[in-house]
């Protein structure tokens, strides 16, 4: 079953495998928007500076794939981390249930009275879950989780990196195909609207505010490249 609200909002679905998917969406959108602006500011910097096109393919080059390790690093790491809890918190909860599972399916049944069930009902909802899958009722409504649908760090990473060197190849395509100088303002302007756009799809995944994840991503690429931009000019300057 899904369910979205009358303004229109993304569907949140129920499905095995969910955590996953979302986790994957989250790396790549943040990938992107990262190989986007942290590439764009290396060759706009280097364009300021010089109006060759090698040094800037150089640098572009490198910070592409330096980016893109680096960003999956980073989050092979984190969601290592996410996932060793996660491990660690079903095993606790497992070992609970091996202990004492009277007392755990107490436990079940004020967690249900707490969601506004009464005592009847929620102590039936209770033995009747606890009866087919205890560890599985206690996760869900404990703690939240899916013990078959914990997040993996290797799909996160991957997502990050691809999603990384595609969104590097935009300011790069820009900045080489096109005339000095006007391949620095195409630049800017295909990078802007290329961050409007992951804010606006970063928002969608946290069902956040369009506008204000928009007006972050674009306030915060525009420093970002103008920053770059105005050192490489002055050591253009200084050098020449």
């Amino acid at each position: 079953m899904t369910h979205a609200s009358a303004a229109g909002d993304r569907p949140e679905p129920h499905a095995t495998g969910l955590a996953q998917r979302l986790n994957g969406l989250r790396a790549g959108v943040l990938g992107a928007n990262d190989g986007i602006v942290s590439t764009a500011a290396v060759v706009v910097g280097v364009a300021g500076a010089t109006p060759e096109v090698m040094p800037v393919l150089l640098a572009g080059s490198a910070a592409l794939v330096g980016g893109a390790i680096s960003m999956a690093l980073g989050e092979y790491v984190s969601v290592s981390s996410q996932r060793d809890t996660e491990h660690a918190l079903i095993e606790k909860e497992r070992s609970e249930l091996a202990d004492d599972p009277d007392g755990e399916l107490d436990e079940l049944i004020d967690l249900y009275e707490q969601r506004g069930l009464t005592r009847q009902t929620a102590t039936a909802v209770a033995t009747e879950l606890t009866a087919s899958d205890a560890l599985r009722a206690h996760l869900a409504v404990e703690l939240n989780i899916d013990q078959d649908d914990v997040v993996s760090p290797w799909h996160a990473a991957a997502a990050s990196a691809v999603a990384f060197f595609v969104g590097a190849l935009l300011p790069m395509a820009t900045i080489l195909l096109l005339p000095h100088p006007a391949r620095i303002v195409a630049t800017f302007a295909a990078v802007l609207v290329a961050l409007a756009i992951t804010g606006y799809v970063a928002a969608w995944i946290g069902g956040a505010r369009r506008g204000r994840a928009i007006t972050r991503t674009v306030v915060g690429g525009a420093i970002a490249l103008g920053a770059t931009f105005l050192v490489g000019t002055l050591f253009g300057t200084t050098i020449g």
